[in-house]
């Protein structure tokens, strides 16, 4: 491998296992502020716990997501210092601002963890919301940058060198918006499909008192709610991702839907493999007319193909295959979410087992959608770093030591995925639910979970 893909592969791990926990640092906050929210409604103890146990785990990803995204943060640095030179000079703001939200976070982080029993019902919501807020706004201004790549203004490349550097034009780039909207709805959304995995997990088990069955309903059904909600939203938004996408980067689009020729009254391809021999998606399903509507909300939009532009210049074909997955699994958990409160209070029936193991996946579900979008974006972006200005070549390193790194980074992230895993489940093994759960807890009669197959 040469230089370029070694330091894009190592680069991209690092950013793969990174987003894991940055993913889970911005929807486990938000789902907690809904937990405060219903406590202080409906005065039921069981969503002040949710909340409580659910800050512990966030803590704990915390504690490796701040470390790894300065790992990725160095890496940037040292694997495309040609990037990071135009960087430096046009897009630095949202760099910095991004540690005033940080700061923000854990400010309101200790107050909530170490002060939520003496603050005011009030304050408490405001303390997490505030805790919500900094996450967000951190995952934003990361964003930033990424979109900044995508469509890049703000700046003048003359003979290599930046000249007219207008920041705010850089920071408010043409896919900001949409971009940071699909970026936070895809983490809410992660996040609460997690806490739905394991709420249906520890209804699975058999010998749990009625009082912990309805304490991980109550969580379960929570979620199911948010996760639904936000994974329609997602699935709404990546409609404007795709008139961005046919706007300002029209090879991307084509790429992802395999789409060689020109032409209006494109169709949709699902499925199947683009061949660049035949000009063809093959063994793909097409549903007609639906991508130039995608594109641009009527049947008769041209559709860019290609062909339209160099081969050299192409992105990747097999992000066709990685943006199918990302809709794939979007698709299904809205399927799964709404089917599954459909069930619960239209027909008003008990879940059974299998159902729940249905649920059971839709954690990783997710987070495998996250991961595939993640690489969509920055893979359908090639070959170039800065779009049509810088390419990745030019601003990737030519230190010969990459192999090594690569190896031995890959090492520490599989030891650290472990570690937390581990410290995870001992510590929610040392003080299970039922501690935190009283006798006098209200119940509900009916739970609607069938735990008895």
């Amino acid at each position: 491998m040469d230089n370029v893909v070694l330091a894009r592969a190592l680069f991209g791990s690092s950013m793969a296992f990174h987003i894991i926990f940055a993913t889970l640092g911005v929807g486990i906050p938000f789902m907690v502020v809904f937990a405060e929210i219903l406590y202080h409604t409906k005065k039921n103890k069981h969503y002040a716990i949710l909340a409580k146990r659910w800050t512990k785990g966030f803590a704990i990803i915390l504690g490796v997501a701040i470390p790894s995204g300065t790992i990725v943060g160095v890496m940037l640095s040292l694997l495309f210092p040609g990037f990071m030179e135009i960087v430096g000079k046009v897009i630095a703001v949202p760099f910095q601002v991004e540690i005033w939200a940080f700061m923000l976070e854990a400010l309101f982080m200790s107050i909530y963890i170490y002060a939520a029993d003496r603050l005011t019902p009030t304050l408490r919501i405001i303390s997490v919301f505030f805790v919500a807020l900094g996450a967000s706004a951190s995952a934003v201004l990361i964003t930033d940058a990424h979109a900044w790549m995508n469509t890049p203004r703000g700046f003048d490349l003359v003979n290599g060198e930046v000249t007219n550097v207008d920041p705010i034009a850089a920071i408010f780039s043409p896919s900001l918006y949409s971009t940071a909207l699909h970026v936070l709805s895809s983490a809410y959304m992660t996040g609460a499909f997690v806490i739905v995995s394991l709420a249906a997990y520890k209804l699975l088990k058999r010998g749990s008192t009625k009082e912990e069955r309805a304490y991980h309903h109550r969580s379960l059904m929570l979620a199911l709610v948010v996760g639904g909600t936000l994974s329609l939203f997602t699935a709404i938004n990546g409609h404007a991702t795709a008139q961005m996408l046919h706007k300002y980067q029209p090879e991307k689009l084509a790429a992802a839907e395999g789409l060689f020729e020109t032409t209006s009254h494109a169709p949709l391809a699902v499925f199947g493999v683009a061949n660049p021999e035949t000009g063809e998606v093959e063994g793909g399903i097409e549903i007609p007319w639906a991508l130039s509507f995608l594109a641009g909300n009527s049947f008769d939009t041209v559709v860019k193909g290609l062909n339209e532009y160099p081969q050299e210049l192409w992105p990747p074909l097999y992000i066709h295959t990685l943006f199918n997955i990302m809709v794939v699994i979007g698709g299904f958990l809205i399927v799964l979410a709404f089917g599954v409160l459909a069930w619960r209070y239209v027909l008003k029936k008990s879940l059974p087992r299998w159902m729940l193991w249905v649920l059971v996946s839709s954690g990783a579900l997710s987070m495998i959608g996250i991961e595939t979008g993640w690489i969509f974006s920055c893979t359908g972006r090639q070959p170039w770093t800065i779009y049509h200005m810088q390419l990745t070549k030019d601003a990737a390193t030519k230190s010969d030591n990459l192999p090594t790194l690569f190896f031995m980074f890959i090492g520490i992230y599989v030891v650290l995925l472990f570690l937390t895993a581990f410290v995870l489940r001992f510590y929610f093994k040392r003080h299970p639910v039922s501690k935190d759960l009283t006798p006098d807890t209200p119940i509900l009669e009916d739970e609607g979970v069938n735990t008895n197959g």
